[in-house]
């Protein structure tokens, strides 16, 4: 099991929301209404670890250890909303989301594949930590940039614990499993080519619920993230191109090979997808002949 290790690890890093936020650091000068509407925002998408959890719950409930997992990764990350709505509480308790509004974005998820979920949350981490990164230094008032600093690390701990079990996956399903990593990682390291931002809060999970069926369709204000990334933290190609390099450095060392570049991945995924083909069409009683 990978789950108590993980839980020694992460426990011996966690950061207190007492003593470890320097609240008494605060400048009123440099928090404007603009970056605390920012910050309600992100309050809420992490509130949206709820759904999720209960969405990975349901989905592995034949993985005890990866469920069991998920009591860490819920913890910390419904931390990262209170903390960001601790700070407006404290600064700006205008823009204190309502339990409405955190309310209305819990809804369910439609069954996925496993491996696919996993993947796509991995990727998730990775550009959460770059955005929160970019934040930090967009933010001129030292508690809030304190504060999205701790969360991109926190962010970048958690893509290292999907990342253990990831690799756990490939022993136990070999070829299923990295076809599914492939895959995903091919869509959530093309985002250049695309006309919103991804990451699972932005992607479409209920066709009942559509379009009202992202995470960020659901927010006060939807059309909010596209906003913070271009025109407010400026998340820019240089920003794109760390998280493309990061997924492509991570996928290299997951699937023993070398991708400098989306298009290296896209070929191996296609390799994959030939060599799965040629096992299922092999009959069910081939044995290799001796040499």
């Amino acid at each position: 099991m990978l789950y108590p290790e993980l839980f020694k690890q992460l426990e011996s890093v966690r950061w207190d929301m007492d003593k470890d936020i320097p609240w008494d650091s605060f400048d009123a000068s440099q928090l404007t209404d603009e970056q605390a509407q920012t910050i309600k925002m992100n309050a809420i998408t992490e509130w949206a670890a709820l759904p999720a959890t209960e969405m990975f719950l349901r989905d592995n409930r034949d993985d005890s250890d990866f469920s069991a997992f998920m009591s860490i990764w819920f913890f910390e990350e419904q931390k990262h909303s209170l903390v960001l709505m601790e700070y407006l509480r404290r600064f700006k308790p205008e823009f204190v989301p309502t339990e409405t509004e955190l309310h209305d974005i819990r809804f369910e998820f439609e069954p996925a594949p496993p491996l696919e979920t996993l993947m796509l949350h991995f990727c998730g981490e990775i550009r959460l930590n770059h955005w929160y990164r970019c934040a930090s230094e967009w933010h001129t008032e030292p508690v809030i940039k304190q504060i999205y600093t701790q969360l991109s690390q926190d962010e970048a701990r958690h893509g290292g614990a999907y990342l253990r079990y990831m690799k756990r996956a490939i022993n136990k399903s070999g070829i299923e499993a990295k076809i599914a990593f492939a895959k995903v990682g091919v869509l959530m390291a093309s985002a250049r080519r695309t006309s919103q931002a991804l990451h699972p809060t932005n992607l479409h999970v209920n066709k009942d619920l559509f379009p009202r069926d992202t995470i960020q369709s659901r927010l006060p204000d939807p059309a909010w993230l596209e906003q913070w990334l271009d025109t407010q933290i400026k998340f820019d190609t240089a920003w794109e191109t760390k998280v493309v390099d990061r997924l492509l450095h991570n996928m290299s060392l997951l699937l023993n090979q070398s991708f400098k570049t989306v298009q290296d991945l896209n070929r191996y995924r296609k390799e994959l997808n030939r060599e799965a083909a040629a096992l299922a069409a092999a009959p069910a009683d081939a044995t290799p002949h001796a040499v």
